[in-house]
């Protein structure tokens, strides 16, 4: 049963990420993209790093997701024209990659991989998570935080609209 859940898993990474990189839209891209972390997450699970997954879930289909989609709000991509026709099969793809996650996630909540021992488990409590993070690379976290805020500086700075104020910046 692991076997199967880690290449379905892994067919329904693949085929997220060839339809992010393969769309026109941008939002379309960035939730066919949550797909795949959401699946990748899983693949987490399913080989023994629990912690692992709740991270992948939490940072990357969660925050940096957001702000990607930030990020595609403050560029303004151009509107795509609504199509008639194909309603269906636009949603059709993403409600069965929807549902193979919830069922893979729905068997492996059923299954606990960490019950069976066919698995070598590599347990890590949040608490030495967060000492190995904070007491051996402390300083590297404050040095990747600082250069995520001049980032976020830099596209807020960039992303704004000069507005001129007075008569000579019209000129």
């Amino acid at each position: 049963m692991a076997t199967l859940l880690f290449y379905i898993l892994a067919t329904i990474t693949l085929l997220s990420t060839v339809l992010c990189l393969t769309r026109k839209n941008p939002v379309h891209a960035v939730l066919y993209l949550v797909h795949a972390l959401f699946a990748l997450a899983l693949l987490y699970f399913l080989l023994g790093a629990p912690l692992l997954a709740a991270w992948q879930i939490i940072l990357y289909a969660g925050a940096i997701m957001v702000l990607f989609l930030f990020v595609i709000m403050l560029i303004e991509p151009p509107v795509a024209e609504s199509r008639t026709s194909g309603r269906v099969i636009h949603w059709l793809i993403p409600a069965i990659l929807s549902g193979s996650l919830l069922a893979c996630g729905g068997a492996l909540i059923a299954m606990d991989p960490a019950a069976t021992n066919a698995i070598a488990s590599y347990w890590m409590t949040p608490r030495d998570f967060g000492r190995a993070l904070f007491v051996h690379y402390g300083l590297a976290v404050e040095v990747i935080s600082m250069i995520l805020l001049f980032a976020a500086v830099g596209a807020f700075h960039l992303g704004r609209r000069y507005r001129p104020t007075t008569k000579e910046d019209v000129s």
